[in-house]
């Protein structure tokens, strides 16, 4: 890992995410979409700054044209003084149409200006930032090329057994009520899935003979409607390395050798059986914390009841 985000970075944010997007710049967790909502509505434009410095340069850059988005977007460079671990770095944000310009000394928390929903996003993902960071004698401005993060926080891991009730909807989207988030405001929480040094599986690529060493971990990325995703598991990355990950003995992919990044299996999410686009996971600390469904044009409505599963594609 080359670049810290601390503690004090990522707890200015509701949600943060380094594998939930399809973009090479968050191949290898190298990137990082910061969540500001507050805790009391999960929703907010306000773009608060992930670290204290100088602003460098703003640029406007080309969008690819969706019809529920802006065909263009924002780059902000901020040369970084704090928090330490980041001091001397460059913070690549994108997704604020700037309310600073270059010579501006802004604070971490300060407002960069006001979040922009630009065609990079999918139309279930919410507003954010996006945030990498390189060595000021790197290319600023290539779209890849960024530091790798390492999480300065414990992530929670929680139980889920694949149900739930839907709490809440959108054109793209449901959210199940379940694993609700235990302490809401405190720490940082994502849905629990093991990882197995080997295993053997069934044909409906449920894993239930165990051979070897395991552990937990919490998952992170779009599965499997993005190519891959990751799992934190708090700094055990050598132990994790070449393993299989499992979510309620359905198997989702292995661990590269960077011991966080999952290829996923070619595998289909389902909903009450019926396949889905896929589940979106993330870490999170607010209360409206819960599986949430990727499922354009569903059927599910507020109060249905849903089982999800993981099984190969046929």
């Amino acid at each position: 890992m080359d670049a810290a985000l601390p503690a004090t970075l990522l707890e200015q944010y509701a949600r943060f995410s380094l594998y939930n997007s399809p973009y090479p710049a968050h191949d290898g967790g190298c990137a990082v979409d910061l969540y500001p909502g507050t805790l009391e509505n999960g929703r907010t434009h306000v773009a608060p700054s992930p670290v204290t410095g100088t602003v460098l340069e703003t640029e406007t850059v080309r969008a690819p044209p969706k019809p529920y988005a802006t065909d263009h977007d924002h780059l902000i460079l901020l040369e970084c003084v704090a928090p330490a671990p980041l001091a001397g770095l460059v913070a690549r944000v994108l997704h604020v149409e700037p309310a600073v310009e270059a010579g501006d000394r802004v604070e971490r928390g300060d407002s960069l200006g006001r979040l922009v929903r630009a065609g990079f996003f999918a139309p279930w993902v919410d507003n954010h930032l996006h945030v990498g960071f390189r060595r000021p004698d790197q290319h600023l401005h290539r779209a890849s090329g960024s530091l790798a993060l390492e999480l300065g926080v414990d992530v929670q891991p929680l139980a889920w057994d694949g149900t739930g009730t839907v709490v809440a909807t959108g054109e793209t989207y449901a959210v199940l009520d379940s694993p609700p988030h235990p302490r809401p405001g405190e720490q940082f929480v994502g849905l629990r899935a093991e990882w197995r040094s080997s295993d053997r599986g069934d044909a409906d690529g449920r894993v239930g003979d165990r051979t070897g060493t395991g552990g937990v971990g919490v998952l992170d990325g779009g599965l499997s409607h993005y190519d891959g995703g990751g799992i934190h598991t708090g700094g055990r990355s050598e132990r994790v390395a070449e393993s299989v990950v499992v979510l309620n003995d359905d198997r989702l992919g292995v661990v590269g050798p960077d011991g966080r990044t999952i290829g996923w299996d070619d595998v289909v999410v389902t909903a009450n059986d019926e396949p889905i686009t896929g589940l979106s996971t993330f870490c999170a600390r607010d209360g409206d914390f819960g599986a949430k469904l990727i499922c354009p044009d569903h059927a599910l409505a507020v109060g249905d009841d849903v089982c999800v599963r993981v099984r190969p594609r046929q």
